[in-house]
């Protein structure tokens, strides 16, 4: 079972793949960018997907000639800030950074306040990672192993935050879940700088949490890194093994992040968009 082959993702995917190459930015009218470009940020402010947004706003800001001011509208597993940009005009002046709960939130919320597949206008593919499994330096796990016999020995008395129902880090710890055939209890908040908190607070014992928001953190050892969401061999950190390869085979979870303009931006909007995008994401801060 691979959570990056689900068929929401692959055609979001396919969709920053295909829509908009980053080469081809038609002969742009000199009204846009005329004002500055709002970036929301689905999630409470701290977390992976807040600092790679104000990473990539400073980046843009220079590429596009205006003020990229992110704003934080957490909740709903990303639906509220989502809503937004889904309900904004579409002049490409509000745009969002969605993640991997932007392909999954359709299966797990049948009622949206809007339609997934038509309301956004894709602008770029930004950025694609894995999540690591992190607990306290003080945490008496110090393997998956150690993990996997704790919740087996003691269904659901072991918790794991995410950033919110329908993220990386939620599916990730049900896939844990599933092929561990562990018990452990979803603790979701509005974004990964609170989970991250609590966790180091001691309110919850694990996070699988994506590699931007946790790898200051256990670069400074505040967090200690146990296994990747990698494929086998593969790692995101130097030493840190992939999950699929301390027991649990076919386990593979991949994060990703885009960027998104409201259904309707004119096609030479979403070009400009694009190809600044393009150029922000090879800046050496991003």
């Amino acid at each position: 079972m691979e959570l990056r082959h689900r068929p929401k993702l692959g055609n979001m995917l396919a969709m920053f793949a295909v829509a908009v190459p980053l080469a081809a930015a038609p002969p742009l009218r000199a009204e846009f960018p005329d004002r500055p470009i709002r970036l929301v940020v689905p999630f409470a402010p701290g977390g992976g997907t807040d600092l790679i947004a104000r990473t990539f706003g400073a980046a843009l800001a220079r590429e596009l000639g205006q003020p990229v001011i992110v704003e934080n509208k957490s909740g709903g597993g990303t639906i509220i800030g989502s809503d937004f940009v889904a309900k904004s005009p579409p002049d490409g002046a509000t745009l969002l950074i969605a993640t991997f709960a932007h392909a999954v939130n359709p299966s797990l919320q049948p009622r949206l306040p809007y339609d997934t597949e038509t309301a956004f206008a894709p602008v770029a593919l930004i950025g694609r990672s894995h999540n690591v499994l992190v607990v306290r330096p003080d945490s008496p796990f110090t393997s998956v192993a150690d993990i996997i016999a704790a919740a087996r020995a003691d269904p659901n008395k072991l918790t794991y935050a995410s950033q919110g129902n329908g993220t990386s880090a939620h599916l990730a710890g049900e896939l844990f879940r599933n092929l561990a055939k562990a018990e452990l209890t979803h603790v979701p908040y509005r974004g990964a700088g609170p989970a991250l908190t609590d966790l180091l607070g001691g309110q919850v014992d694990m996070m699988f949490a994506t590699s931007a928001a946790a790898g200051a953190l256990i670069a400074s050892k505040r967090l200690r890194a146990l296994a990747t969401t990698a494929p086998p061999g593969a790692s995101a950190l130097d030493g840190i093994p992939a999950l699929a390869d301390t027991g649990l085979p076919g386990y593979i979870v991949e994060s990703w992040y885009g960027i998104y303009a409201a259904a309707g931006t004119p096609p030479r909007i979403i070009a400009r968009l694009n190809e600044a995008s393009g150029r922000a994401v090879e800046a050496a801060e991003f």
